[in-house]
């Protein structure tokens, strides 16, 4: 199945700021999170969003993706049409030249391991301040009984005699072009170059047992949904002696009942009585750094926002920290007392009925406009 443009999986054009690729990053990884969309192909289409963010949030891979797409330009001819079953241009070197010109890949040297992901919840909190925690996951690792070789104790693998240690066979093919060789991944040693004669009872031959680690984690105060943290050397272990793979944690952030986040700024609304937004009060309004004061002038209308400087989500890299948006709701009451309706009812007689200010003339009208359709 042919991948989608990267552009497209985004939702962004191809002149888009890192801000914009990053804006929607955020929006669809929310929308495709496992953890929240339980679609059949939401994780499908999380990969799909994670992968093209990674490499357009990138300068260089993103260049890279601009010239090329999708397309290997390493690949040479490889891949479909009348030469199947080639792996690129060092085959069909290897195939009409003899081979001389082919570079083979060393099946015994060292090589790196797999990468581990690993998905975590966090409270709003948490992510905010960050936290050190434990994490325990799934993976594999050498054999201590072989020491990895997978071979029993006391022996060891041997050279495999069908690829003579190579990891490849040349299998001949009658083709329109004559009699070609075409070299494929040895099956009798799975590519390693090597035969196991008396496999290790512990492991089954394969040098790798599955066992639970547990693996302490610092998470940076800051850090937002979708984000991932590399824990380096903690993936799978390497191959022939080769570097251990790295663990990726992605996080999940739980929402707030109260607040909102947008980047390093909260939001939250602040209900308040008529008589508080008539007269001005001051109010007590939480913050996730604890509770401020915050003086409401006399006239505040409804939808007016107040910020306090600071008191937001610190930068997950350490610039700084964001702001807190205080959005003002008033509340009008559902049950009134017969001395509050009295009281109402006269403070509209002494008003003339309605407020009448030059904006709320102009509001007004606006309003029977719309009811007599002009």
């Amino acid at each position: 199945m042919d991948k989608r443009d990267y552009y497209e999986v985004l939702g962004v054009s191809k002149g888009a700021s890192k801000d914009e690729i990053k804006k929607a990053y955020r929006k669809l990884s929310k929308k495709y999170h496992p953890d929240i969309n339980k679609e059949a192909d939401a994780n499908e289409k999380f990969k799909e969003v994670k992968e093209a963010y990674e490499v357009l949030s990138d300068d260089q891979k993103r260049a890279h993706y601009d010239q090329f797409g999708h397309t290997d330009p390493n690949q040479g001819f490889g891949g479909g049409g009348d030469f199947g079953g080639f792996g690129g241009f060092e085959d069909i070197f290897s195939t009409f030249f003899g081979g001389g010109g082919s570079r083979r890949r060393d099946p015994n040297a060292p090589r790196q391991g797999a990468d581990l992901q690993y998905t975590m919840t966090l409270s709003f909190e948490e992510a905010a301040f960050g936290k050190e925690t434990e994490i325990e996951i799934p993976r594999e690792e050498n054999c201590e009984t072989c020491n990895g070789t997978g071979a029993k104790p006391g022996t060891k693998p041997v050279t495999c005699k069908h690829c003579s240690g190579t990891g490849q066979l040349n299998v001949e093919q009658n083709t329109p072009f004559g009699r070609i060789v075409n070299r494929r991944t040895c099956n009798y040693c799975n590519g390693t170059g090597k035969e196991i004669k008396h496999k290790c009872s512990t492991c089954g031959g394969t040098g790798k047992v599955k066992k639970r680690r547990k693996i302490s984690v610092k998470i940076p105060a800051g850090i937002d949904d979708g984000q991932q943290l590399r824990v380096s050397g903690q993936g799978e272990p390497g191959i022939n002696g080769g570097p251990a793979g790295d663990l990726y944690v992605v996080f999940h952030i739980r929402r707030h009942d109260f607040f909102e986040r947008d980047g390093e700024d909260v939001y939250c609304e602040m209900p308040i009585t008529f008589v508080q937004a008539a007269l001005g009060d001051e109010v007590e309004v939480p913050t996730i750094h604890g509770k401020v004061k915050l003086k409401v002038p006399a006239g505040t209308q409804t939808g007016t926002k107040f910020r306090l400087k600071g008191k937001g989500i610190p930068n997950v890299r350490g610039y700084g920290q964001g702001d807190q948006h205080v959005i003002i709701r008033l509340i009008t009451p559902t049950k009134l007392s017969d001395k509050q309706k009295q009281l109402l009812q006269e403070f509209a007689e002494v008003s003339g009925d309605t407020p009448r200010g030059e904006e709320e003339d102009s509001f007004f009208s606006k309003v029977k406009k719309a009811f007599k359709g002009e």
